[in-house]
């Protein structure tokens, strides 16, 4: 569609919302389903609460703007959805997975932040005042989950995700181990004959060195 103004703009952007809005309510009981910690649950079933209410914002405007929310997919979303259902699908460990749901709504977060500051600031440009409201009460909730979730993932999530590296990195350096060993043993001999053999030799020069002592004595 050809825009010629910024009320055919503004509309248009809130199509894309309204798209991705009705994307999210679908996505995030699926968040909540693969999320093990028990704050990042209640955070992504409180946020559903408000998606729904964001979508009920979004189609107030649009009756007042006798314009219909549909015919237009928010491909971007989209995209975003896919990229946290991917990671679920990879199954990590629990408090990875966590980690990453966190990374995955936040890029969602931020979409919606973009898209509703520009809404907003039309809005208020066109006059629309009471509709700049609604769209400020929906970006002020975003804002507030995007500082939530960067709260539980510095308070503990990532600090547990961090802990599996850990304590995967001693198994790392045990089989590290075991693996130059088993290469020594293929070269001829394995590490513990070699040190033998380096014995014996200091062993052989230290009686050398004594005999050659010995006959320097008599003469």
């Amino acid at each position: 569609m050809e825009m010629e103004s910024l009320r055919e703009l503004y509309v248009d952007e809130l199509k894309d919302l309204w798209s991705a809005e009705t994307q999210i309510t679908k996505a995030l009981p699926k968040l909540v389903k693969a999320a093990s910690n028990p704050k990042l649950k209640k955070a992504f079933n409180t946020h559903l609460k408000q998606t729904e209410r964001h979508v009920k914002r979004l189609e107030r405007i649009f009756k007042e703007l006798d314009e219909s929310p549909r015919g237009k997919k928010c491909v971007g979303m989209e995209g975003l959805i896919k990229e946290g259902q991917e990671l679920i699908k990879e199954k990590p460990e629990a408090d990875v997975l966590d980690a990453g749901l966190i990374a995955a709504a936040q890029h969602v977060e931020h979409y919606e932040i973009a898209g509703y500051g520009c809404v907003r600031t039309w809005a208020r440009q066109m006059g629309e005042d009471r509709q700049a409201e609604l769209l400020q009460e929906t970006l002020d909730e975003e804002e507030q989950t995007d500082r939530l979730l960067t709260e539980l993932a510095e308070s503990e999530i990532n600090v547990e995700a961090a802990e599996e590296d850990e304590e995967e990195r001693p198994v790392t350096r045990s089989r590290s181990k075991q693996a130059s060993k088993r290469g020594a043993s293929r070269n001829g001999g394995s590490s513990d004959e070699d040190e033998d053999m380096e014995a014996d030799e200091d062993e052989t020069d230290e009686e050398a060195v004594g005999a050659s002592s010995g006959r320097s004595g008599m003469m």
